[in-house]
C-alpha cells in the first residue's frame, strides 16, 4: 500500500470527512486503487447498524430518511447516508445530487450524505453503494442509512446490503397491491405507513396486516410492524425508531444478526467475482477483440450463440 492511500485509509479510520468523501469517489468510480481501500478499511467494519429505506416511487422515503437522521442525531448517534439515485443521461452521475430534501443535517458534522448513481443497476442499488457503506462504516458511523432508488418492483436487493429494512408506503396509488407485486412485503423488517394523515391510511394498514397474517409463521417469527407516520411533520418518527431498536435486538438475541452479515459477505464475494469475470471476459481490449470476432461467426453462421459463449469460457477463442 503507498503513502498516499495509507493516508487516505487513515483519515477514513479517523473520521475526517474529506478522506472519506475522497474515498467514497473512488470507490464510486472504480478507480485502480478502490480494492485497495477497501481491503485496507474491512477490518474496520461489522460495528454500523445498516437500515435500508425502500419502497416505491413518491413514498416519501428521502422525507422519511431525513427525520430518521434528526432522530439518530438526538440519541447522540453518528449517521452516514448513502442516497442511491437514478443516474443522469448527461453526466452518469446522480440525478438527484446533493439531496437538497435532506437539508435537515446540513453543517452537522455528526452527519455524512453521499448522493450516488444507480449506473443500471435495476435492483436499486449499485454495487458501489454496498461499498460505500463499508467505508461509512469504517470511518466510525453509528448508523449507516441506504436509501434506493426506488424502481418499484425491482427494489429488494436491499437486503442484501441491510441490517434492517424498512419498507416505505403510502395511502395512494395502490401501494399495498404494487409492494406485494415487487416482493417487498417478503423483505420487509418494519413498515412504515408514511403520510397516514391522508385518506386511505386505514384501508392500507389493514391490506398489510391481512398480508402478513396469512404468511407462515412461529413463535420465533419476527412480524414486521406497521408504523404510521407523517415524516413532514416528525408525527409517528421516534415510535418507527423504536420498532427499529426491537427489530435489531430481536437479530442480536436470535443470532440471527450474525446470519444477515455472513450472507452478505457472500455476496459481495460473488459479486466481486462476477464483476472480475466481467472485467476478464468483455471489458479488456483483447477480450473486446475476442468478442467481436466471435459475433462475426455467429452473424455468418459458422457458429452459434451457445458455442461462441463455451468457447470464452472454455478460454479457446483465439
Amino acid at each position: 500500500m503507498n503513502a498516499a492511500v495509507e493516508r487516505l485509509v487513515a483519515g477514513v479510520r479517523a473520521g475526517d470527512v474529506p478522506s472519506v468523501a475522497r474515498a467514497m469517489t473512488l470507490v464510486e468510480n472504480r478507480e485502480h486503487v478502490a480494492a485497495e481501500i477497501l481491503h485496507a478499511l474491512w477490518p474496520s467494519t461489522g460495528r454500523a447498524w445498516r437500515i435500508g429505506v425502500t419502497g416505491p416511487p413518491g413514498a416519501g422515503k428521502s422525507t422519511l430518511a431525513a427525520a430518521l437522521i434528526s432522530s439518530f442525531r438526538k440519541a447522540g448517534k453518528t449517521v452516514g447516508v448513502v442516497a442511491v439515485d437514478p443516474t443522469s443521461p448527461f453526466t452518469g452521475g446522480a440525478l438527484l445530487g446533493d439531496r437538497v430534501r435532506m437539508g435537515v443535517a446540513h453543517g452537522d458534522a455528526g452527519v455524512f450524505i453521499r448522493s450516488m448513481a444507480s449506473r443500471g443497476d435495476l435492483g436499486g442499488l449499485s454495487a458501489a453503494a454496498q461499498e460505500a457503506c463499508d467505508v461509512l462504516d469504517a470511518a466510525g458511523k453509528d448508523v449507516v442509512l441506504v436509501e434506493t432508488v426506488g424502481v418499484g418492483q425491482t427494489e429488494i436487493e436491499v437486503i442484501d446490503a441491510a441490517d434492517t429494512v424498512v419498507v416505505v408506503l403510502h395511502p395512494e396509488a395502490g401501494d399495498a397491491v404494487q409492494a406485494m407485486k415487487a416482493g417487498l412485503m417478503e423483505i420487509a423488517d418494519v413498515f412504515a405507513l408514511n403520510k397516514a394523515d391522508r385518506p386511505g391510511a386505514d384501508r392500507l394498514e389493514q391490506e398489510i396486516l391481512l398480508s402478513l397474517g396469512l404468511r407462515a409463521h412461529d413463535a420465533t417469527t419476527w412480524i414486521p410492524p406497521v408504523v404510521r407516520v407523517v415524516a413532514t411533520t416528525g408525527e409517528g418518527v421516534e415510535a418507527l425508531v423504536a420498532e427499529l431498536d426491537k427489530h435489531r435486538a430481536d437479530l442480536e438475541t436470535r443470532g440471527r444478526l450474525d446470519e444477515r452479515r455472513m450472507k452478505r459477505v457472500e455476496q459481495r464475494i460473488r459479486l466481486l467475482v462476477e464483476t472480475d469475470l466481467r472485467e476478464k471476459l468483455f471489458r479488456l481490449p483483447e477480450a473486446r477483440n475476442r468478442l467481436d470476432r466471435l459475433v462475426l461467426e455467429v452473424r455468418s453462421g459458422r457458429t452459434t450463440p451457445y458455442t461462441a459463449a463455451r468457447r470464452i469460457l472454455d478460454g479457446t477463442t483465439p
